[in-house]
């Protein structure tokens, strides 16, 4: 009972933490945003336009008033849910740009986690296993090489092999422009054509999801090899692992019923952490394959200076980020009894 009630404590208590740790972001984007270099009006008329129209546009978009003014202006837009209207997408809400790019990107982050999960597991395992062989040499270069890749260059050098070269794989987009995509109430391609029973277009949408997918999985992968080699290694050595031997169980089941259960537990930890390099990770992949996400269109608004669009789309990122990490330490907690808060 003693458990359950820290547990309670300490979840009311990120509860409560979450909105300023929003707060920082929101005002951290902001101002960073209005430092850079660039003017949204200049990048609207373009830097020839005359100065009384560059004027008149700067009134009516509210970039006249002063900083503290625009702050205020938008904290109150967010305390009505309100993430305000693209200066570039013809008046277009944000929230609605949020949900007409959002299906993109959860679907090759979804597919990306999934692959990443299964091969980080597999190679960290193989490495653990066979400690000190050349698997375990390969593991590690394996989860060194992949966290040290540049993602934009791996992408364009998979984009050169699989879909120039080899013509294996279609290269850009998300779907045949001259074909209509799957329809259905998620924006999944693949589950909605799952769900339309179209067995042509789940194909279709697979096909032009699995390069960008395979590249973002491949270098989120290390991540898990590491954490998944190091801790099976413990678990393997560990007093329980030996008592399952004495006791004459294959070794086999005593590496997937009893040692890999428990190191896979550090992992639900690190999905939290991963979640944020996911969504970093989206932007470079949806810019080199032109995957038309949240990522690309982030990358649009930021080369444009559309302040409302990158403000809304960071602050939706970082809702994500802060409650998947809060559902994690519960889980996680729920999960491992040792845990203590």
């Amino acid at each position: 009972m003693s458990r359950l009630r820290a547990l309670q404590g300490y979840l009311l208590l990120r509860l409560l933490l979450a909105p300023l740790m929003l707060w920082t972001i929101v005002t951290v984007v902001f101002l960073l945003l209005r430092a850079t270099p660039g003017d949204p009006v200049d990048a609207i008329l373009g830097p020839r336009a005359p100065a009384a129209v560059k004027e008149a546009l700067r009134e009516q978009l509210g970039l006249a008033q002063p900083l503290w003014q625009q702050y205020l202006n938008y904290l109150g837009q967010l305390l009505r849910f309100d993430l305000g209207t693209s200066l570039t997408s013809q008046g277009e809400a944000v929230t609605r740009i949020i949900a007409k790019h959002f299906p993109a990107t959860a679907e090759l982050g979804l597919v990306s986690l999934a692959i990443a999960l299964g091969l980080g597991v597999l190679i960290g395992s193989l490495a653990a296993v066979k400690s000190g062989t050349a698997w375990d040499i390969a593991g590690r270069l394996f989860g060194i090489i992949t966290y040290a890749l540049p993602l934009f260059w791996f992408g364009m050098l998979l984009q050169l092999l699989f879909a120039v070269n080899l013509r294996w794989l279609p290269l850009g987009s998300r779907y045949p422009i001259t074909e209509t995509p799957p329809q259905g109430p998620t924006g999944l391609y693949m589950l909605d054509a799952l769900l339309n029973g179209n067995l042509h277009q789940l194909g279709t949408a697979f096909t032009y999801l699995l390069l960008p997918a395979i590249t973002l999985a491949i270098v989120l992968s290390g991540i898990f090899e590491r954490i998944v080699r190091v801790n099976l290694k413990q678990t393997l050595v560990a007093d329980y692992v030996e008592a399952a031997r004495a006791r004459g169980i294959p070794e086999h089941r005593i590496l997937i019923h009893h040692a890999l259960k428990n190191a896979l537990i550090p992992v639900i930890t690190v999905l939290g952490f991963t979640l944020a390099s996911l969504l970093g990770g989206a932007v470079l992949t949806e810019v080199t394959f032109s995957w038309p996400g949240l990522g690309q269109r982030l990358y649009e608004a930021i080369t444009l200076r559309d302040y409302p669009t990158v403000q809304g789309i960071v602050v939706f990122f970082a809702v994500i980020v802060v409650a998947a990490s809060i559902l994690i330490d519960v889980l996680n907690a729920w999960i491992d009894p040792r845990i203590h808060y």
